[in-house]
């Protein structure tokens, strides 16, 4: 990850208004910033997710994040099987199409991800 042409800043994440994306079960929302160039480079994505208890990932994604677990618990499965779950203050990392990732929860969880 490149970071270039982006200002020192503070980000009030309870200013910016949440969007929702419904899962196969239970709903995330999202409060997204975006910094740096567009065009060739993409953008930074910057996101502050709550995930509602029962939730359950609608697709596998195969972008790349890095995720901290704020509150809450996030389990994980890779395509391959394996399963992961972070708890308050834990954290993965996983390149552009690396493996294949989705996300569940039975209590809920907030995530800061940057991507």
């Amino acid at each position: 990850m490149q970071m270039h042409d982006i200002a020192f800043g503070i980000t009030d994440w309870s200013s910016i208004a949440p969007t929702t994306h419904p899962g196969d079960s239970g709903t995330a929302f999202w409060r997204t910033c975006s910094f740096g160039r567009t065009g060739a480079d993409a953008p930074i994505r910057v996101r502050l997710v709550e995930y509602s208890p029962g939730y359950l990932a609608d697709h596998w994604c195969e972008k790349g994040h890095i995720l901290f677990c704020v509150e809450g618990e996030l389990i994980t499965e890779l395509a391959d099987g394996r399963v992961f779950t972070l708890k308050p203050g834990m954290s993965y990392q996983v390149a552009d199409g690396a493996e294949p990732h989705r996300s569940r929860t039975s209590i809920g969880a907030k995530l800061f991800i940057v991507d």
